[in-house]
């Protein structure tokens, strides 16, 4: 497996584990490494458990790191994600000390499954502002997809 590829699979294993817990398929994570040993903080969707749209793995990680890590320690770590960010993630995401994103499926290819009509790609968001901010994906994209497939 790629550097990234074990970290990716473990947000399809937290995506999985939001569809059992009655949300929607995305797991997010924030890492100091490749391995998982890494793993500093974990998250997935809570959307419909918590009655809230805003509850997104990215945005539930991004909560618990900031109140837990702080800005410095975030900017360290690099943010996993089973999913392409969406436009509410990607600009949670700018505004974090997060200085790199890693994501498995691909925007694009969640809404020919899902038939989002509502798909942005992430780099495209973050070119617009000031901050850099690394993108890799999609990784993995095929595994994405079958998690989404198996929802949607």
């Amino acid at each position: 497996m790629s550097e990234h590829e074990i970290l990716i699979q473990r947000a399809y294993e937290l995506a999985i584990a939001a569809v059992e817990n009655g949300n929607h398929p995305f797991g997010a994570l924030l890492a100091s490494g490749p391995t998982r040993q890494d793993i500093v903080i974990e998250s997935m969707n809570t959307v419909h458990t918590n009655n809230d749209v805003t509850r997104h793995a990215e945005m539930e990680l991004l909560r618990k790191a900031s109140k837990q890590l702080g800005a410095e320690k975030m900017a360290e770590l690099t943010l996993y994600t089973s999913t392409e960010p969406c436009a509410m993630c990607t600009g949670a995401i700018y505004w974090s000390t997060v200085s790199r994103v890693v994501f498995g499926c691909s925007a694009a290819l969640l809404g020919e499954i899902a038939g989002d009509s509502f798909t942005i790609p992430c780099r495209e968001i973050i070119a617009r502002g000031e901050r850099d901010i690394e993108v890799v994906g999609p990784i993995l994209e095929s595994q994405g997809a079958a998690v989404h497939k198996s929802y949607w």
